[in-house]
């Protein structure tokens, strides 16, 4: 088979599972569900880190000497001017040109603010930043959220932490048929089930982090969730066969009717 890659800000990754780093009951179980998962970019949010000391930060130095690729995320913005200020301090602390656009003003349902999130994205891709925004499953906004160059777009399932699942997988399908960067479902889903269905529906990934690091064994959970994104993954390439209302047999009868 020819690899799969997927190639976001120029970057190919060979792992279509980007996990968050929080949560976790330690730091061990933490590492090791990281390594069970296969994930290769790992995001945190901003206010957790350090900033003026990223080098002996608690939750960095569990993950020193790894080969990861940081997503450092603008979680607890309220408006596109914070999320912006929190980004700038991220880049220039060292840790990463990537950011993830996280913009909640209600803090019930923590939803997205698709104007403030549009608005900070603009200004991100702007000053050079690898911009990948966390935004509703509305295929509108993902569509101007591309247009505004997002190497990505990220649409939740359901709201963070809730493992809801896909509450709309028709808005899904529509946001990947239009798409013309990667779609990365974020937040919401719960279960490897969930993880396979967002991969049928053709989306380029799966950013979690609640389904694996409070589950009752996160580091088995993180290896189902990587096991479901590949074969979603492969499902989707391989091509469902076509839904009919009546049975059509397997084995052919009519080559068997006696003439």
């Amino acid at each position: 088979m020819h690899t799969d890659s997927l190639t976001i800000g120029g970057r190919t990754l060979t792992s279509r599972f980007f996990i968050g780093t929080g949560l976790f009951p330690n730091p061990y179980v933490q590492k090791e569900a990281i390594k069970a998962s296969g994930a290769e970019v790992l995001t945190f949010a901003i206010r957790r880190i350090n900033l003026a000391s990223t080098e002996d930060d608690s939750i960095l130095q569990h993950l020193e000497g790894e080969n990861y690729v940081y997503l450092p995320n603008t979680s607890g913005a309220r408006n596109a001017d914070e999320a912006v200020r929190i980004a700038r301090l991220a880049r220039a602390s060292g840790l990463s040109d990537w950011i993830k656009v996280e913009i909640s003003v209600n803090e019930r349902t923590l939803l997205p603010d698709p104007i403030e999130t549009l608005k900070a994205t603009e200004q991100l891709v702007k000053e050079g930043f690898t911009v990948l925004p966390y935004t509703s499953d509305d295929p509108v906004i993902c569509k101007r959220l591309e247009e505004a160059g997002a190497a990505a777009v990220m649409p939740g399932a359901a709201p963070i932490g809730t493992g809801l699942g896909i509450l709309n997988p028709y808005n899904l399908g529509l946001i990947v048929e239009e798409a013309g960067v990667p779609i990365i479902v974020d937040a919401g889903l719960g279960s490897a089930s969930d993880v396979t269905q967002a991969m049928e529906l053709g989306v380029s990934g799966v950013l979690m982090n609640t389904p694996v690091a409070k589950a009752k064994d996160p580091v088995r959970m993180a290896r189902a969730m990587s096991l479901a994104i590949e074969a979603g993954r492969l499902s989707y390439l391989a091509g469902r066969i076509g839904k009919k209302r009546y049975a059509s047999a397997s084995s052919g009868l009519d080559a068997f009717k006696l003439k």
